[in-house]
């Protein structure tokens, strides 16, 4: 049970249950559900690198697509408890750079990015690529920006004020 010694979980184990941690779960973000996060108890059954993999043991409250007994992934985020991702999240999640909220510091998100520009900009033409867009926070409703790692590099050629060629 090699999750019990990753260091991304030190001090966050349940003292007398060593494979259960309490995990944020969600429905998505605010721009997807108007659903809150909880922070819900999760029996641990396996870890991949820094994914971990769990089942929930406790019903959460007022979420519609989180059930008791139902396996999730998580990540630990470095800034308190770990939060629940989904494949797609973890899929889309090396292409983009997310910068820290504003207010909390919370350097994650709880939707895919795709999913999010479909919400922000939803007459943004399907062959688009953004370079950077700005979302709130899901914890705080601070600001988060959110980068592509594959933007071409600035242009040095063009005045900082010109923003088309």
């Amino acid at each position: 049970m090699e999750w019990r010694t990753h260091p991304a979980l030190a001090g966050k184990l349940h003292p007398n249950h060593p494979d259960d941690i309490q995990v944020i779960i969600h429905d998505g973000g605010r721009r997807m559900t108007s659903a809150h996060p909880e922070l819900a108890w999760v029996s641990i059954t396996g870890v991949a690198g820094d994914i971990f993999s769990g089942r929930v043991i406790i019903a959460p409250t007022q979420l519609e697509t989180v059930r008791i007994n139902q396996s999730i992934r998580f990540i630990a985020t470095g800034t308190g408890h770990p939060v629940m991702v989904s494949e797609k999240y973890l899929k889309e999640r090396g292409s983009w750079l997310i910068h820290g909220c504003s207010k909390c510091g919370f350097a994650e998100l709880f939707d895919a990015p795709s999913d999010l520009i479909k919400v922000i900009f939803p007459a943004l033409p399907a062959d688009a690529a953004l370079e950077t867009f700005t979302s709130f926070c899901p914890l705080c409703d601070g600001v988060q920006a959110v980068a592509s790692r594959h933007a071409p590099p600035p242009d040095s050629e063009r005045p900082w004020w010109k923003l088309w060629g």
